[in-house]
Formats: structure tokens, sequence, C-alpha cells
């Protein structure tokens, strides 16, 4: 094993770019720096892990450059034979790239890595290495830089957390250092241009975003042409069984179309989230439209306009400014000579196009769509849309300076004047009161037994080991709150399509499904919330104590923290601003056993030390709770066993939605939909006779 190791690192130390430039896979430096951390050989750590880093992009900039290049030689020529000519492009191009990266890099059983590795460049693991290492050498600077660097892609990380405030008061460390060394660049053009606009310094923000606007879509392309290779989507499996090579061809493809498609949605989640900023693309416009207005450059600021109603084209704020300009400009020329930018128009224009293709195999294959962001982008337009065609009479309102972005620094606002309550029935009739917020001591909190019944919990804790992965929902993280418990969980739609595939029975994935609704009826008739309760994410996991690993423990199974804010004890504040998930208003946990020790939920003051209350798990116990600053809460150390339990969390506000909640609305409706087909199709036995 030796010996082939060593023949690898001696066949890629050799291999060159184009230009002679060494090239080594960044997978192994990356081991390599790993074998010199248990060494405790801190400069060599450095050294490969900054070699990986380097090696990282270089294979994503040979790859890149292959695939656009490729893309150029072999085009689709309009007019050409439809099927002949597409398939012959396609296999031209597929032997352009093979070859190319073979040539800039090694054949490709060298650089391919696993998926594992993969996410471990993805969840910047290695910088967690390197700002160890630089720490152990005195390089604060430097330490900061990579600490930080690894925060931002893992918030949840409250050893990171911690290890940061230590570093913001150690001498020598600048505000300075606390950079984010994988920022994206047009991300940081955004921001720099956020933070001009909000000093009224509105003719550099106009440049800020301008190059925002510049680098989006050059990341854009690449992210598109990143998509092109092996596709490993589990969401495209589908039901039907598809063997032919052209089928085969097909399936492909559409993986790669609906990856090409979705980078809109990939290019505006920022490290460490789950979920894209909100209107992302659009608020460009929205605030260069704003930023011209402010330095009288009206038709540049129509422009951007015409350009954000592309996107939204019923926003009733955007269509009032559209009429102020309109007016202002009256008499100055040939107003639609002012068009919505090109490259807008044309991206557009290919969304459109993506989508009705990706409906059509949704339709024929039962392949799940489900469109990556909230844009009104349809083929006919709605009568609110045909509207706003219309030419609109000047309003003696002024621009609407729009509002500031999601990701701004604000406290969160005291709940004291939302009127909240409870005590609304439970619905359901073995559904037990066992303590309300008053006898847990806080606001806005429920103890019930009895939601489940003991076989129900054994149905799903048989599903729990099942098709429960380390770190599933936590992109793979073997252990996100500690490293002396195993950390498994699955997804409500994993379990639904694994039922629906025959992998489990599906009446254990149906189970899931149904519980987790039933959770969320009672947490919404409980605290008698007058709006519809959104699932914003549904886990079931299990903590798993590490034999061996219990001894003079003094940690968490969960930190304490707050579900929609950043917890400051030390302020005594809670931040609602990512990486929080700010739109989560209620949580709940419903426990699937008790045969284990520890493992307790705790709830504590905002000083996150004063424990107010304490609820030991067992079956068919839940507890519920508003998601804000006035219910700090953690978990207590696994010490023994197994812990298992469906984690809860929802939202007031439909936009942030649980996306595999909604696919799994609608795997759902197609489970019933072939269940009452089945229920026709069996024959009754006098038809026989």
């Amino acid at each position: 094993m030796t010996g082939i190791l060593l023949l690898t690192l001696w066949v890629c130390s050799c291999c060159c770019s184009d230009g002679g430039e060494m090239f080594k896979p960044f997978d192994l430096l990356y081991e390599e720096g790993i074998q010199a951390y248990y060494r405790n050989d801190w400069h060599s750590v450095i050294h490969y892990m900054e070699e990986a880093t380097r090696s990282y992009r270089q294979q994503r900039k040979f790859q890149l450059g292959c695939r656009l290049q490729c893309e150029r030689q072999h085009e689709f020529q309009e007019g050409a034979e439809p099927v002949s000519s597409s398939f012959s492009v396609i296999l031209k191009r597929a032997h352009c790239i093979q070859q190319c990266e073979s040539r800039r890099m090694a054949p490709a059983s060298l650089y391919r890595v696993s998926e594992d590795i993969s996410q471990q460049f993805h969840r910047r693991t290695v910088y967690n290495y390197l700002q160890l290492a630089y720490y152990k050498l005195n390089e604060l600077n430097k330490a900061a830089e990579a600490a930080h660097t690894f925060f931002l892609a893992n918030p949840e990380h409250m050893e990171m957390r911690e290890s940061l405030e230590q570093y913001k008061q150690m001498e020598g460390v600048k505000e300075s250092h606390f950079i984010d060394r994988e920022m994206r660049r047009y991300m940081e053009a955004f921001n720099i241009g956020l933070k001009q606009y909000d000093e009224e310094q509105y003719a550099l923000a106009i440049d800020s975003f301008e190059e925002a606007l510049t680098q989006y879509w050059l990341a854009e392309t690449e992210c598109r042409a990143l998509c092109q290779g092996p596709q490993h989507f589990d969401a495209n499996s589908y039901p039907a069984g598809t063997y032919h090579l052209y089928e085969l061809i097909a399936d492909h493809y559409i993986q790669v179309l609906q990856c090409e498609h979705d980078c809109v949605r990939e290019l505006a989640t920022r490290a460490g989230r789950l979920s894209p900023i909100e209107n992302y693309l659009s608020m460009h416009y929205d605030f260069l439209q704003y930023s011209y207005f402010r330095v009288h450059n009206y038709e540049k600021a129509l422009e951007a306009t015409k350009s954000f109603l592309l996107i939204k084209p019923t926003d009733e704020d955007m269509l009032e400014n559209l009429a102020y300009y309109q007016s202002v400009l009256e008499g100055q020329g040939d107003m639609e000579r002012i068009t919505p930018r090109q490259d807008l128009v044309w991206f557009m224009k290919r969304y459109q196009l993506e989508k009705e293709v990706l409906l059509s195999v949704s339709t024929d294959l039962g392949f799940l769509y489900l469109d990556p962001i909230n844009w009104t982008v349809s083929g006919t337009k709605s009568e609110d849309e045909t509207n706003s065609d219309r030419p609109i009479q000047p309003q003696e309102e002024k621009v609407k300076e729009p509002e500031m972005p999601i990701g701004q620094k604000k406290k969160m606002k005291k709940k004291a004047e939302r009127g909240l309550q409870e005590g609304g029935p439970l619905l359901y009739a073995q559904v037990k009161l066992v303590l309300d917020s008053n006898q847990l001591n806080g606001s806005q909190r429920v103890l019930l037994d009895h939601v489940i019944t003991p076989r129900e919990c054994g149905e799903l804790y048989q599903l729990a080991s099942s098709i429960s992965m380390a770190g599933d929902g936590y992109r793979g993280k073997m252990s996100p709150h500690t490293p002396n418990e195993r950390f498994e969980g699955a997804t409500v739609y994993k379990a639904l399509m694994h039922g629906y595939e025959g992998r489990i029975p599906l009446h254990r994935a149906r189970l899931f499904y149904d519980v987790s609704e039933k959770a969320r009826k009672i947490i919404q008739s409980y605290f008698m919330l007058n709006s519809t309760l959104y699932f914003s994410y549904t886990h079931l996991v299990c903590r798993i104590a590490i034999e061996g690993q219990q001894d003079n423990r003094n940690d968490l199974s969960h930190p304490i923290h707050a579900d929609n804010c950043l917890l400051d004890p030390d302020a005594n504040e809670c931040w609602k601003e990512p990486p929080a998930y700010t739109y989560r208003d209620y949580s709940a946990i419903l426990y699937l056993n008790g045969d284990f020790e520890g493992g307790e939920f705790i709830f504590t003051e905002i000083d996150a030390k004063t424990v107010t209350a304490s609820v030991k798990p067992e079956c068919g116990r839940l507890v519920g709770f508003s998601s804000g600053e006035e219910n700090p809460h953690g978990v207590k150390a696994v010490t023994r066993g197994q812990r298992c339990a469906v984690a809860l969390w929802f939202t007031l506000d439909p936009l942030f939605r649980e996306l595999e909640r909604i696919k799994a609305d609608e795997v759902v409706e197609l489970i019933t939909l072939e269940q009452r087909l089945d229920e026709k199709l069996i024959v009754n036995p006098r038809d026989e006779l």
C-alpha cells in the first residue's frame, strides 16, 4: 500500500500545466498536511495546507479554462440537424474537455477526489488546521485570518467562535486581520457598495454595484461551466429505471441542465448557509436605481428600474419609481431607447427556456422541479403582470429608498409588544399538557406527553437506524457540536424517496412525514397563532455517545444557543443577523426514546449559564418554544447510549418554507395518487365469473 502511495505521489509530482508549472492534486497535499498535524510539525502543516488550497484553486482554474475553451471551439450551430448535430457537438466537446484537462493536470484518475475530501474543502476544513498551526507558531494575524475564514463556513462551530473572541483580545491582532480568504469577488464588491450606500456616498456605491454585477455574470458563467462532467445528484434518481444509451445520455444532461439552472441559487448562497440571500440579483438593480437617482442620472436610474422589473414585474414600489422617472424624462427624447440591460434580458430568456424544459421533464419522468428563486417568471403573463405593462400615470411621490437587504446587523427587536398567547387546544385527545411557560420559568414554552405512541416511537427509531447518515443535514459533519458524540440524521424528503424506491418500509417514511405535520398543528394551535406556521427544517437525528471518550466530560452535546439570533451572553443580547436562521419563529423536539444517560434538554437565561428548566427525554414527549432570545437552550452531554428525536423548526414567513418539505409534499401526492390508481385496478372476483 505504501509503495502504491509513493508511486502516486511521484507521478503527481511530475504533473505540469501547459506552462510547465508543477501541479500536485490537492487531496494528496491535504493528507500530507493531516499527517504533519499528528506529528505536531506545524511548519509542515502550514506548507502542505497552503499548497493544498493553492492546488484546489489551480485545479478549478484549469477545469474552467478547458470547459470554456472547448465550449467556444464546439458550439451548437443554428440551422443544423437538431439531433445528429447536437449529439456530435456534445461528444466533441466532451472529448475536448477530457484531452485538455489531462494535458494540463494529469490523467483523470490522478486528480479525481473522493466526495468526502470535496466536502472537506467545501466546508473549509483546511483553514481549521491552518489557524491552529499559525497559532502554535505565534503568527497570530494569520491565525485570526484562517479562523475567520473557517468560521464563516461553519457558523455553528462553537469552539471556533470562542477562539475568535480570544484572538480579538490578543496583542497584535487587529480588526483588519479578520478577513475572508475565500470571499467571492462579486459579493465583496456588493458588500463594499452597501457600505458606501449606507454612508450616502452614492457615486462610489455605483462603481461598486456595477463591479459587483460584472463579477456576478463572470461567476455565473464559471458556475455553469463547472456543472459539466460526472453527475451524482440524488435528487435526479428517477423512479422509472432507464437503461438504454440514449436515455442515460438524456438523464445525464438533464442533471447538467438543472445544475446550470441552479447556479442562480448557488451564487446567492453565502458560505455556511443553506438558504440563498432573498432577491439577491434584483437587489443590485434596486440599489443602482436609487444611487443613480441621487446623482441625478435619471436615464441610468430608469434603465436599472426596467431591469429590476424584468425580475419582479409586479413590484409596486418599483412601478411607482418607473412612473416617476418617465415623468422626469418626458420630452427629453425617445424613452423606448432606454431598455433593460441586455445581459439580464439574455439571462431571463435562457432561464425561462431552461425552466420550461425542466418542467416538461418533471411531468414526463416524475422529476421534482423546484424553481431556484422566488421570481414571477412564466411563459404566459398573469393578469397582474399584463396590467403592469400598461403606461402608468406619473405619481407625485418621489422615488422610495429601497429597504436594506438581508444580512445587515440589526439588534433583535423585543417581543413584548407582540401580544403572545398560549394555552390553545391540543387537537388530539391523547396528548397531555405537562408543563406550561410559567412552570418552565419562561415565555412561550410548553412540554407535552403522549404526542406519539410507543409503537410509533419504535417505528421511527428503526427508521433512524436504517437511513441516518453521519451529519446528514449538516453537510456530512460527523459531530457538528462535540467530538465526543457521533451525530446522525435524515431529512423527511430523503426518507420518503427511500420508501418510494423500496429501500425501506414506505409506512415508516410516511409516519415521519405525518408525525412532523402533527407536531406542527399542535404548536400552531397551542400558541394560538393567527397565521399559518410553515416548516423551515425537519430533521430525524440521533446523538450517540462514543465509548472511551466520556470520562471527565465538561462539554455539552449541543451548546447553549437561540434558534433565530446570535447569542451574545457577555452583552446580554441576541443579534438577529446571519448566520443565525433569522426567519425561524418556533421550534420543537419530539423525543423517540429515553434509554440513555445524559442528554437532558435545558433552557437558560440569556447569560447562557443560569438553567431555568430541564427536560428529560422519553418516548412521545415534545418540548415546544418560540425561537428567539427569550428561549436560549442546549442539550447536556449524552454519556451513554443513543438519543433520537425529530427536530422541527417553523417559520411564519412562507418565503422561507423548507425546500425539502415542498418536495416531500410532492412525493406524498405522487404516492397517494398511485395508491388510488392501484385501488381502482384491483379486479373484483365477480368480474371473472
